[in-house]
This record gives C-alpha cells, sequence and structure tokens, in this order.
C-alpha cells in the first residue's frame, strides 16, 4: 500500500463550510494518496492559525490573505462571496450614525472588519467570538454588533435592527460582489499537489450542488439554532457559482478590497492576489 500523506483542512464550523466539505469529510470522493484532516475553528482562530502557516488548506478571511501571502495561494474555488449582501451592524434599537460608537466585532483580520472600517473608520471595536456578539448587543455592552454566519439571517427574531448589510453597501461603491471568506493552500506543497488537493475540493463542492439534499442534512448538524429553511437559505447565499469558481467579477472584487483596504491605511502594504490555476 502506497504511504498517505495527511492533508489537514481548516474551515470553521458552519452550514456552508460543512455543505462545502461533506463529500469529503464522508469519504464519498476517494482522496488517495492524500488523507484528508478536517479541522475546525472559528474563522478568526483559523486566520490566526494562517499566520503561522500552520495548515495546508485552510478558510481565511480574505482581508487575512494580505498577512499571510508569502505563504498561501488562494485557491479558485470554496470561496464565500455575498452578491449585493455580506454582513450586517445591528443595533437594539434604530441608530442614524455608526460615528464614535463601540462596536463589536468578529476579529480583527475579517473581512467582515475590514469592510466595516472602509464603510465608517470612526468607530471604536472590542472583539467578541462571532457567535456572542448577538448577546452583547442585547445586553447592552456594546452600541452595535457586525455579525457574520447564520446571525445574518436571525437577527431580526433576536429582537434587533439593521444598519447597514455591507455587502449591499460595497456593491453601491463598487459595482462588485463582495468576497468574505477563502479557501487558501500553503504554497510549499509545489504545482503538482496544489492541483490535486485544489481539484478534490471542486469535486466535493461539486458534489454538494447536486446532491443538495444530502449535503444539506450533513451540513445541518452545523446549523446553530436555524431549521432546515433557513439553512437551506443560508447555504444557498454563500454557496453557489462564485464557490466553484470566483469568476471575473469575484477575482476583482477580492483585488479590489485589497487595494482598497491598503488605500485606507487598514491594509500597511499592497497585496497582489494570486490564484492557483487547474
Amino acid at each position: 500500500m502506497p504511504e498517505t500523506e495527511k492533508i489537514r483542512i481548516g474551515h470553521s464550523p458552519d452550514s456552508d463550510d460543512a455543505f462545502m466539505f461533506y463529500a469529503l469529510a464522508k469519504g464519498i470522493i476517494p482522496t488517495e494518496p492524500f488523507e484528508i484532516v478536517h479541522v475546525i475553528e472559528d474563522i478568526e482562530t483559523l486566520n490566526q492559525r494562517a499566520l503561522a502557516a500552520e495548515l495546508e488548506v485552510t478558510a481565511i478571511s480574505v482581508h487575512a490573505y494580505a498577512y499571510v501571502a508569502d505563504n498561501y495561494a488562494f485557491m479558485p474555488c470554496g470561496a464565500s462571496i455575498g452578491d449585493k449582501y455580506g454582513p450586517l451592524i445591528v443595533s437594539k434599537a434604530p441608530m442614524r450614525t455608526l460615528t464614535g460608537k463601540r462596536i463589536a466585532i468578529p476579529g480583527e483580520m475579517t473581512t467582515a472588519y475590514l469592510t466595516m472600517k472602509l464603510f465608517q473608520p470612526d468607530v471604536e471595536t472590542e472583539t467578541y467570538r462571532f457567535d456572542q456578539i448577538i448577546e452583547a448587543v442585547q445586553q447592552g455592552e456594546v452600541d452595535a454588533g457586525l455579525i457574520i454566519h447564520e446571525g445574518q439571517l436571525t437577527y431580526a427574531r433576536e429582537g434587533l435592527h439593521k444598519i447597514v448589510d455591507l455587502g449591499e453597501w460595497w456593491h453601491n461603491e463598487t459595482g462588485l460582489p463582495l468576497p468574505l471568506g477563502a479557501n487558501v493552500i500553503r504554497r510549499n506543497l509545489g504545482t503538482e499537489k496544489i492541483r490535486s488537493i485544489t481539484t478534490l475540493l471542486k469535486q466535493s463542492i461539486q458534489y454538494s450542488l447536486e446532491h443538495r439534499e444530502r449535503g444539506l442534512e450533513y451540513a445541518m448538524t452545523y446549523a446553530r439554532d436555524m431549521e432546515t429553511d433557513l439553512a437551506d437559505k443560508f447555504v444557498g447565499m454563500y454557496v453557489n457559482d462564485y464557490t466553484l469558481d470566483y469568476g471575473e467579477s469575484g477575482r476583482t472584487a477580492v483585488q479590489e478590497l485589497l487595494n482598497r483596504g491598503h488605500e485606507a491605511g487598514i491594509i500597511s502594504h499592497h497585496v497582489d492576489a494570486e490564484f492557483v490555476e487547474l
């Protein structure tokens, strides 16, 4: 028997990532000569781990790519891209301005944070785990919260008000979709392995899109406080044609976001987005 090589894939504990990785997690598609090991962490933890280039493949925030580009390249598939929708800023009572307000954020390397700072630079921030932000707003610990993942669909039933949808704002500003999360692969694996592993990920996404009910059933095990209909809607928002391939508008949007982050002084250096070519 040929020896297998462990490839660790980091992704976040939410339904859209679970849906993408279903076929790999369940061994539906053959992965030899690789043994795929799933590492499940919240996105800001994965961003931090990527700084140390720990994992061979990992989900990261597009914003975080600016700090890990030396070690990782974008895979052309597996992105979470919001087309006229994205992270939301919410509050307990309607609010006219965010200037000077204290906002709970899911991490300074998240794309949500970068986009919020482009939208309104003059805010104070406090970092919380993404799934504790709604409660922090409800308890009045902060003036507003920057919410990602399923909170984008459940905030209203928690009694919160939407101040702005940053994906909508970004589209009005640029005419582009908002690339939020990406999968990246470590450059030192070499061209051949990079292509093989990227192909496996693409096959896994394709499988779930073609076997939606099965993929969704698996994804439901990661759907925090969501019934199937809501989870289906959430998965549909972030696993779509862009997830199979960024396309021209998706790639343009990644570079535009990194450029604007640099111009605004949020990212200290210019970054070129490099994609694996299959």
